[in-house]
């Protein structure tokens, strides 16, 4: 068969305003009111939205509070009345996440985490963060970023949006990663005065916009020293403050020039009204994803526990949970799904291993629960060669729990297998004395007195890492300040 052969620059840049030519246009921007050179109408755009939304919910999970997300929305459509595009059918949304974050979709839909949520400290930083995310929305900044794309993205783009055959990996390339790792400096903060303009629109301090960048870049700087002695990426938020300090000179200039437009009402920043619905919010793991104590994993709507080798680190993903070592040169995966009905366990990790050779396959019996073992003799390992692994599944409860180990430890699979067994065989049902460890950390507002300071509630705290520089980072009294007798506090218990 031929190759082809490769395309020029100049045929590549041909190519690319080809594309645009016969699936672009122009538009006018809602926010500037000047012309943009865009890849889709606001009907497509829409249509992004809408069916990457179930995608995301599927990722990240929807907090189960729907008290929490009625005030959200009541707090978001508030602001998306007063946008530059008020007629668009805005959908807001908490996700199940620990995380710092907030983005929006093309089309209306805007999501924030409930981690995100604990930072903040009033209703007007909260509509801050949401003001900064409908501002990407009503500016089209997805839109405008992709008709600036290579042709290959804008071709893929369009190609999902029309035929519905772009996943979200591929349809989110219409944003060239933007709505999670941000959209560039200039689009930020196009984002960051629009924010702050409709803040003032709806009566709240413009200013809220500045508290809000203050606050998550001290947690950002935390969250870096964090994961730098735990040798991981630091979760970090994109929107409001990562391109630029508090004391940014054009972020200050914006938030004063919105402050200056007359607005038609006085709105106060309603921090007793926010405590009061962050009340009891989750910190770290929620029930919904089951929760982590030390090197135990406890979840207790499925009713289960299992423990992993001691000194590993767990991460307790939305789907799995993951468990390595510090060196990361031996990895276990435990995940679940609901097998056919009638199948055994045998039959069932024969299924999922069709093709793949195996050996030492056995039955597996752990606290009284079926379960089938066996080894593969090769397949690609998380760091990419190939190996053998060990894979187990367990039944319980209409539900196979699926174990996957690897290591490519010097001594190799054979001494790594114990390790593997021994976690696995640990896997049980919870006694009901458990229960109460298997409910998240959660959020819980007091009033300080004269004698509260932050390293006595640290000291009675079950965070185990930088208590104290947590709690004053959720109170926003970083990195030193003491609260003052009757303030509101956060803490974690």
């Amino acid at each position: 068969m031929p190759i082809s052969p490769r395309l020029k620059p100049a045929a590549l840049a041909l190519a690319a305003l080809g594309v645009l030519a016969v699936l672009g246009g122009c538009a006018t921007n809602p926010v500037t009111g000047g012309t943009d050179i865009v890849t889709m109408s606001e009907a497509q755009e829409i249509e992004v939205g809408r069916k990457m939304h179930p995608q995301i919910l599927q990722q990240y999970g929807r907090f189960d509070d729907e008290q929490l997300q009625q005030y959200v929305s009541e707090v978001g459509q508030r602001i998306a009345a007063k946008s530059h595009r008020p007629n668009l059918q805005y959908t807001f949304t908490v996700l199940d996440g620990d995380e710092v974050n907030a983005f929006a979709l093309p089309g209306g839909y805007v999501y924030v985490t409930r981690g995100i949520m604990a930072y903040l400290n009033s209703e007007a930083e909260l509509a801050a963060v949401i003001g900064h995310e409908i501002g990407h929305v009503t500016a089209r900044h997805s839109v405008r970023q992709q008709a600036g794309a290579t042709a290959a993205g804008v071709g893929a783009m369009v190609v999902g949006i029309l035929t519905g055959s772009g996943d979200l990996a591929n349809v989110a390339n219409m944003a060239g990663g933007a709505l999670i790792s941000g959209y560039g400096r200039d689009m930020e903060l196009e984002a960051d005065k629009l924010g702050a303009e409709y803040l003032n629109r709806i009566g709240y301090e413009p200013e809220a916009m500045i508290d809000v960048v203050r606050l998550l870049k001290n947690q950002e700087m935390l969250e870096v020293q964090m994961a730098r002695q735990e040798n991981r990426k630091p979760r970090v938020y994109h929107g409001v403050f990562a391109s630029h300090p508090d004391n940014d000179t054009r972020l200050q200039e914006v938030v004063k020039a919105a402050g200056k437009v007359q607005n038609a009402e006085d709105r106060p920043p309603n921090r007793d009204l926010y405590l009061s619905h962050i009340n009891g919010l989750p910190v770290g793991d929620s029930r919904a994803q089951g929760v982590v104590r030390g090197s135990r994993f406890y979840h207790a709507d499925l009713g289960i526990t299992l423990a992993f080798p001691t000194g590993w680190i767990v991460d307790n993903q939305r789907t799995k949970v993951v468990s390595y070592t510090e060196a990361k040169d031996a990895v276990m995966v435990v995940s679940a799904e609901a097998p056919p009905p009638g199948m055994a366990p045998r039959e069932f990790l024969g299924r999922m291993l069709q093709g793949v050779s195996t050996t030492e396959a056995a039955p597996l019996q752990v606290n009284n629960l079926d379960g089938y073992r066996a080894v593969v003799r090769s397949m690609t390992l998380p760091w990419g060669n190939q190996g053998p692994a060990n894979v187990a599944v367990v039944y319980y409860n209409n539900l196979a729990y699926i174990f996957q180990g690897y290591t490519r430890q010097a001594a190799g699979l054979s001494s790594f297998e114990l390790v593997f067994l021994s976690s696995v065989k640990t896997f049980r049902r919870l006694k009901d004395n458990e229960f109460t460890a298997a409910e998240p950390d959660r959020i819980r507002v007091i009033q300080a007195s004269n004698q509260t300071n932050i390293e006595q509630l640290a000291r009675k705290s079950p965070i185990k890492k930088y208590p104290a520089e947590r709690l004053r980072l959720l109170n926003d009294l970083y990195p030193d300040k003491e609260p003052t007798p009757g303030q509101k506090l956060k803490i974690v218990d």
